[in-house]
């Protein structure tokens, strides 16, 4: 599958828990960081989104976990991107490099209150556009 943006990170040992394997919640910030990461990259800055008076929030987010990765294991964090009326949709997935399994799969939801109202936000809209899913 064809990403609009991957990001490459390694399992530390104090997220796993006594099993071995990654904590769940774990899975929830590698995702949250891969986003930050592509939003960087694609010249969105939170810190001037917030001085605007514009603030991202996630409303909804589901994971599916697959495969176990555990200690050490190097994994590939890779999103999509669409909009859905005022909902900007990421579509995540986790795969372990070692044999490129799936790891963990996400839909999250994100919604922008602009001057503290919930709506679209243009100027958010402009640098995500060129990497919008085909709908």
């Amino acid at each position: 599958m064809k990403y609009a943006y991957e990001l490459k990170m390694k399992v530390r040992d104090y997220e796993c828990d006594l099993e071995g394997i990654v904590n769940n919640a774990n899975y929830q910030h590698y995702m949250e960081h891969t986003r930050h990461e592509f939003l960087l990259s694609a010249g969105i800055s939170f810190a001037e989104m917030t001085a605007q008076d514009i603030v991202s929030v996630v409303a909804r987010i589901t994971i599916a976990y697959k495969t176990p990765l555990r200690s050490r294991d190097e994994f590939l964090s890779c999103l999509n991107i669409k909009q859905e009326g005022i909902r900007y949709v990421f579509h995540q997935d986790i795969y372990r490099l070692s044999d490129m399994k799936l790891a963990a799969r996400g839909t999250v939801d994100v919604v922008c209150l602009v001057h503290g109202k919930l709506s679209r936000c243009l100027d958010l809209e402009k640098y995500l556009e060129p990497y919008y899913q085909e709908k």
